[in-house]
Order: structure tokens, then sequence, then C-alpha cells
């Protein structure tokens, strides 16, 4: 058998798509390691330099700030230079950042290494890594396969922390720093060897398609690219109503599940390793909800299933101070429920934009949505800080974002899935975004 019979008998048999969307997995899970971090930091660098935990969280929402807005600049970046040149670089700008942090003695260094640095790096990767794969290479389970690849990365973030945990015990943080930026490391060879752009890069059309991918013309001008796209996409009220209840989506997980359940956890004597390992059993936990939400976004409303997870989280955040004080039973559930439903409003959020905005489009307006989400999770990690400083205590950080989740779950039932008509009369250059 010739080569080229072998590698179409191997192509037949699995599909490409596969194949880039394995390699995205791998990446986003080994790269989520700077996402484990701020948690687990928090208290050793409280003790190591006396910096108060509101100033910490400030660092931390830095990097989230710039986590979430790197997104639509990273979207129109990979569009004009591919997936093969965006990830490896953002990986780079990664380690480095992490690896800096083990030799800084000021406040301001915490802010450039890991407020800047990590969270420019992260921005122009998770955010847009997943959706780009799921929509340029299945036209087939799109949405089950970003359940998938979304909880590759926050399963990775959750799972790393028992270890980062454990190797930052006794002050001993700067282990933990250079372990994030070795992972970080491991994925430029592995984004450089599988990724690829498009299916017609490797003569294929997306899985499950019956006809050819068309596409899109290269944009020479991806930055302000991003920017026209916002312009068009704010003036339509879906935007904003996905904006806010993303926002929320932030606040309640990332800024301050993600952040301050650690120390939340450790204000009631719970050691931080146990802390660290409840945290990673919600990333266990996450692999189901997230690829079951995929699933159930594939053939359900996804308003009515957005509605579902932000109302039953709420729920879950007002009972939280609870759960902290009282028996481990009750906080076991607490770790059940909301590992379930940790990022369980992706896959129906990025089905909504972009049955909304359209399929190349709709990847940008995702960044902007997501960037609202990172600001939702940077206000939540300052503000909680700043809360536990004050008054001593999370609780009413916890019941205020409970009842921003409740509120987002009756906003998102004002949605109509309908395809917006705006980029239709948007500016000729827009039109090969």
């Amino acid at each position: 058998m010739s080569a080229t019979e072998q590698r179409h008998l191997i192509t037949t048999r699995v599909h490409p798509a596969f194949i880039v969307a394995g390699a995205g997995f791998a990446a986003l899970l080994l790269a989520a390691g700077f996402r484990a971090t701020p948690g687990v930091l928090l208290v050793p660098l409280h003790h190591e330099f006396g910096w108060s935990r509101g100033d910490i969280s400030g660092a931390v929402s830095v990097n989230l700030v710039l986590y979430g807005l790197a997104g639509p600049f990273a979207a129109a970046l990979t569009q004009r230079f591919g997936l093969r040149r965006v990830v490896p670089c953002a990986m780079a700008l990664i380690a480095a950042g992490s690896a800096a942090t083990v030799s800084m003695t000021s406040l301001w260094e915490l802010y450039l290494y890991w407020g800047l640095a990590v969270g420019a790096g992260t921005g122009a990767v998770a955010p847009v890594l997943a959706a780009t794969i799921a929509n340029r290479w299945f036209a087939k389970h799109r949405s089950l396969v970003l359940g998938l690849l979304t909880a590759g990365g926050s399963t990775g973030q959750l799972l790393f922390l028992p270890v980062l945990a454990t190797l930052s015990e006794h002050d001993h943080w700067r282990r933990a720093s250079i372990t994030v930026a070795a992972c970080a490391l491991l994925v430029v060879p592995l984004s450089l060897w599988l990724l690829r752009d498009r299916p017609s890069d490797l003569g294929h059309r997306p899985y499950g398609a019956l006809e050819d991918d068309v596409a899109a013309v290269l944009t020479s001008r991806p930055i302000s690219t991003a920017f026209q796209t916002l312009a068009v996409a704010a003036r339509t009220r879906p935007f904003w109503v996905l904006a806010a209840t993303f926002f929320v989506c932030g606040a309640s997980t990332n800024g301050l599940i993600a952040t301050h359940f650690i120390p939340a956890a450790m204000d009631h004597d719970m050691p931080e390793p146990m802390a660290a390992s409840m945290l990673a059993a919600m990333g266990i936990l996450d692999i189901l909800g997230t690829t079951m939400s995929g699933w159930l976004t594939d053939r359900y409303d996804p308003r009515k299933l957005l509605f579902t997870y932000y109302f039953f989280r709420g729920l879950s955040l007002l009972a939280l101070p609870h759960a902290l004080s009282a028996e481990h039973f009750s906080l076991g559930a607490f770790v059940v429920f909301y590992g379930l439903d940790w990022i369980a409003t992706v896959p129906p959020t990025v089905a909504l934009t972009t049955s909304i905005f359209g399929r190349e489009k709709g990847t940008i307006v995702w960044g902007w949505v997501f960037a609202a989400h990172q600001i939702g999770a940077a206000l939540a990690a300052t503000g909680a800080g700043v809360i536990r400083d004050a008054t001593g205590s999370y609780g009413p950080a916890f019941v205020a974002a409970g009842g921003l989740c409740v509120a987002a779950a009756m906003l998102v039932l004002t949605l109509s899935p309908t395809p917006s008509t705006v980029f239709e009369t948007a500016p000729p250059e827009l039109e090969h975004v």
C-alpha cells in the first residue's frame, strides 16, 4: 500500500476534526495551570510580603480583565495568522510571566508579571480556541464538542489545584509558579505539531458537513476588525443581554469561587490542600456537566438551559455561607452541584451567539461577550477581597453573587434566537471578517 493510500485510509477512519479537537483539548488541559494559581497563592503571598487580600486580588483582577479583553483581538488575530502561530506565541508569554514572578519583591511586579503578561497570554488562547475549533471543524455535534473543549480548560484549571496547593504549602509558592511555566511551555510544541486552521487545509470538509467549507477572506487589520465588529454588534439588544448574563457568569465562577473559595474555606479552619481538593472535585464533575450541557444544547432551546443553570447556581451560592459553617455533608452537596454547573453556561451562550451573529462573525462577537465575563470576574475577585478585609467574612459576597445569578436567569429568557440582520448593512470591510 502506497503512502498516499495509507493516509487516505487513516483519514477515512478518523476525521482530522477529531485530531484537531483532541489537540485543542490537551492544550487547554495542560495550559490550565495558570488559571488555578491565584486561589492557591493568595494566602502564601499575604504571609510572605504582607500584602492585603484586596491588593493581591487587584492583581488577579487585572489578569482576569486582560484574559477577557484579549479574546476578541485574539479571534481576529487567529483569523489573520492562524491557530498554529497565535497559540504558541501566547503560551510562551504565559510561561515567561509566570516564571518571572519567582524573583518579584514588590506588588507592582505581581501586577506586571501575573496581571499583564499572563493575563494577555491566557486571553489570546482560552476564550477563542474552543469556539474556533468547534465552529470551523464541526457541522455535526458542534455544541457537544464545544462542551468537551470547554471542560478541558476549566477542568484542567481545577485539577491542578491539589498539586499547586501541595507545592505551595509552608509558603513555598515559587514552586507552583515554576510548575505553571513548565506546563505552558509543553503546549508550544503540541500546538505546532497538531493544530490546523481549517478542514480545507487538509482537503476535508467540516465533520458532518454536506458541502465544502467556504474559507473567510483574511483581513489585514485584525485589531480594527475586532473594534468594528463590536461597533456593529453593539447596535443590537441580544449582544447586551448576552454580555450582561455572561458578566454574571464570570463574577460567580472565576472571580468568586475560583479565586476565593480556598481562602473562605481556610477561614473555617479547613486545611488548604483539602479545600483545593474540593475545587479539584468540582473540576472532575465539570467534565460531565459541561459535556452534557453541550449535548443538551444540540437538542434543546439554549435559553431554557441558561435559565436553569443560572437559577440553580444562584440558589447554591445563597446557601454557601451556611454550608461552610455547617457539617461537611452540606459543603459536599455544594461541591457536587456547583461542579456540574461550573462552565455549563458556555455551550448554550456560544450557540446563541453563533445563531444570532453568524459562524465567522459570531466568533469575534463571542470574544467580546467573553470579555464581559472576565470584567465580571475581575470585579468579583477584587470586591470579594475588599469585603473580606472589611467584614472578616466572604458571606456577603456569596449572597450578592447568588442574587445576580437569579437576575441573569430571568434576563436570558428575554432573548430571541432569531438571526440578526445588523451585519447585512455593515461596512464592506466586515463582510469578510
